[in-house]
This record gives C-alpha cells, structure tokens and sequence, in this order.
C-alpha cells in the first residue's frame, strides 16, 4: 500500500513538473530558446538558409565590422541570400557559399570543413532568435575546437509584432526539434 502511494506520489509530481516546464516553454519562447552572444568579433559569419532576415542581420554585422566574410549555408537559398547580402552593401569576395546542406546539421556538418580550410577560430551562427539555440549546439557539438558565437535575428521577436503570428508554428516546432537533435545526435541544447 505504502509503496502504491509512493509510486503515485512521484508520477504525480513528474506530472506537474511536466506542466510547468511546458507552460514556461510556451509562455517564454524568447527567453527559453533565443542565444545572442552580443557584440563580439570573429573571422566569419556563417548564415542559416532559411528565412531572408538572416541574409539581411548577416549584412549589418558585417557593416557593423563583426566579421570580414561571410559563408551562406543552405539547399535552395544560398544564391537568393547571396544576391540579398550583396543589394544590402557586402561585396561579392566576402561572400562564400555552401549550397548542399537542408538541415541544421548538414549546415554544421558541411560548413565546418570549409571553415577549418579558411582558418577560422572564431566565428558568428546568424540565424532567426528561435533556431538560435539550436543552431548554436550543433555547431559547438561537431566542431568544439572553434569558438561559435549566435547573433540572430529578431524577425517576429515580440509578441506585438505582427509578423509573430506568421512564426508562431515554426517556434513551436522548435521544441521538438531540440527533443529530436538531443535523441538523435547527442546534441544538447543547454
């Protein structure tokens, strides 16, 4: 009896524990899942395919003078975010492309190479506020003799900005994402 109640007891706390946990991932997308470094210096920026906000936070930091080049990563968006950096002021030398990855992982798997070939130490993930946790282990996962850095893009970042609703699926999904990468690769997000 005493060990039937134990039992009931500990899966009723893990229940509430659970509660909490997904009721604060729900409630703090931002606090929970955004990475920024904040302003630092390195030899590259590395930008996500995906959305074009990250080709357009990548052209600041590089006016900004975060870094001297810049590798765009990504099937299907490298020449599109290319032509995004150039219209935005980063001339064509500073751009170099990796076009074959289509997921986070093939974009740390097949960018790190090219990095460690261009001597790079340290270097910048640019990518949106909600993939930039992620982003950021994985790099860190296949690579920890590099120093990485997240500066991401805020596109859809408040709650008031009329874009979040058009982003609100994509954070959520984010959650799963880190479940699957953690199960899957071993990439821990904390």
């Amino acid at each position: 009896m005493k060990l039937r109640r134990k039992i009931l007891k500990t899966f009723l706390a893990l229940a509430v524990l659970l509660a909490l946990l997904a009721a604060g991932a729900w409630f703090f997308p931002r606090q929970i899942l955004t990475m920024d470094s904040g302003p630092v210096k390195a030899d590259v920026l590395v930008v996500l395919g995906g959305f074009p906000d990250r080709a357009v936070r990548a052209a600041e930091l590089f006016k900004q003078g975060a870094a001297p080049k810049i590798l765009v990563t990504g099937f299907g968006d490298c020449l599109s975010n290319k032509h995004l950096l150039e219209r935005d002021g980063v001339t064509n030398t500073a751009i170099i492309l990796e076009p074959k990855s289509r997921t986070t992982r093939e974009n740390a798997e097949f960018s790190i190479p090219i990095l460690r070939q261009m001597g790079a130490h340290r270097v910048i993930i640019v990518t949106t506020w909600y993939h930039s946790r992620r982003a950021l282990a994985c790099f860190e996962h296949y690579a920890p003799d590099i120093q990485f850095y997240s500066r991401p893009s805020y596109f859809g970042y408040p709650r008031t900005d009329s874009n979040r609703k058009r982003i609100n699926g994509y954070v959520e999904f984010e959650y799963v994402k880190l479940l699957g990468y953690w199960a899957r690769y071993g990439v821990w997000p904390i």
